[in-house]
């Protein structure tokens, strides 16, 4: 992680002033790009490891930044943003950001979030395939298929289906999961959780309501099945 570059596109030049030798003092490289467009074509050539990203640029609304660097990359970004509405936070993240922060904000918080998101990256690189019954999900390709036919998986579906699937069937408790997925200081957020989860059974299982997928431990947290899965009777 000591060495990793960290775009920040942010039109404050408050925020470059205070994250620039903030982020040196903890040994990263920073990039700042003060646009939209500076900061699409900064990721393109620079290949930044994390981009921090404001929604309120002057030339393009983040929203639509994510969006278009999904299109081509799978570099974590990492919002950090005054908008504080939960919908906001939810479309960004569903447009595939992986974290979000809130102005104001603890420059601790956001680094601790930073190294999340290079270790989320770093132990992604090994290759994952999950056969269940008729669902097979490739993570590592960002592929669901149930019943032979293409599913459309969110990005924050996708994180979830990987942290479960990579502890091989093993209990994950909620913050945990929760962390991981989101970062630090959603660990009481289990309402995240339980919308979530009921997505996936919904696109994934055979009976939502009883799944045979995507378990529960009541009040602890999530397992995925491991090995043939057959529909509850």
């Amino acid at each position: 992680m000591i060495g990793a570059t960290i775009l920040v596109v942010d039109d404050e030049p408050a925020i470059h002033r205070f994250l620039t030798p903030a982020l040196e003092a903890n040994g990263f490289v920073p990039l700042r790009a003060d646009t939209a467009a500076q900061g699409l074509a900064m990721v393109a050539s620079r290949k930044p490891a994390v981009v921090v990203l404001d929604l309120g640029l002057p030339d393009m609304d983040g929203a639509e930044v994510i969006r278009r660097l999904r299109g081509w990359t799978d570099v974590p970004i990492i919002v950090l943003s005054a908008r504080d509405r939960e919908s906001t936070k939810v479309e960004a993240l569903d447009l595939g950001a992986d974290d979000y922060v809130t102005k104001p904000f603890d420059t601790e918080e956001l680094f601790a979030r930073v190294r999340a998101a290079l270790r989320r990256r770093a132990s992604g690189d090994a290759p994952l395939v999950v056969q269940l019954g008729t669902v097979r999900l490739d993570v590592t390709e960002r592929r669901a298929v149930r019943d032979g036919a293409d599913v459309r998986l969110t990005p924050t579906e996708w994180r979830i289906v990987e942290s479960l699937a990579r502890r091989e069937g093993r209990l994950v408790r909620q913050a945990e999961l929760l962390h991981e997925v989101w970062g630090p200081g959603y660990d009481r957020e289990t309402n995240y959780l339980r919308v979530y989860l009921a997505q996936l059974r919904r696109k994934l299982e055979t009976d939502p309501s009883r799944p045979a997928i995507f378990l529960t431990d009541p009040g602890i947290g999530y397992r995925m099945a491991t090995g043939p899965v057959t529909a509850p009777r």
